[in-house]
């Protein structure tokens, strides 16, 4: 048995095809946890550097390093941004990786930079300090970064 589809019946499943569309490109993302245990690592490394003994910091850097790549390789794949879907790999990007690792080597050293100013300027605590600013630029650059993952997702993805 055949039946014509209306013209707005057509519509309207082709309507509701992009906005589930739109909902899977939106679930692209690192999980908020992530930049937010990034931030507390940052100023944690950078109050072992300011009151620690030397070798803390380095086995404190060591460790969250250790950390970061126990968990890393399924988090920045961007398929894993809420437990609520897994995004299918030929949708997300393999470059997010590499321009999550890029942005925290970006802000590894920014850290260096800021802590080499703040001591210059005769601050107390220089790698707190800069850590703390740096926290806050993963706290929100990690977030904006993942956004625009998503926006050229959403324009390379052919539509249905």
């Amino acid at each position: 048995m055949h039946r014509d589809i209306a013209e707005t019946e057509a519509r309207l499943a082709l309507s509701s095809i992009e906005h589930r569309r739109q909902q899977v490109i939106a679930e692209i993302d690192v999980p908020m946890w992530y930049w937010i245990g990034l931030a507390a690592g940052w100023i944690g490394l950078g109050a072992l550097a300011n009151y620690g003994p030397e070798w803390a910091t380095i086995a404190g850097t060591a460790a969250f390093g250790v950390a970061h790549a126990s968990f890393a390789p399924r988090v920045l794949s961007g398929r894993h941004g809420s437990s609520h879907l897994s995004v299918r790999s030929d949708l997300v990007s393999r470059h997010i990786p590499l321009l999550v690792v890029g942005f925290l080597i970006v802000m590894t050293a920014v850290t260096v930079v800021l802590a080499l100013i703040a001591n210059a300027d005769g601050a107390r605590n220089p790698a707190l300090v800069a850590s703390v600013v740096v926290a806050a630029l993963v706290l929100t650059g990690g977030p904006l970064l993942m956004a625009s993952v998503r926006r050229h997702a959403e324009r390379h993805v052919d539509p249905l």
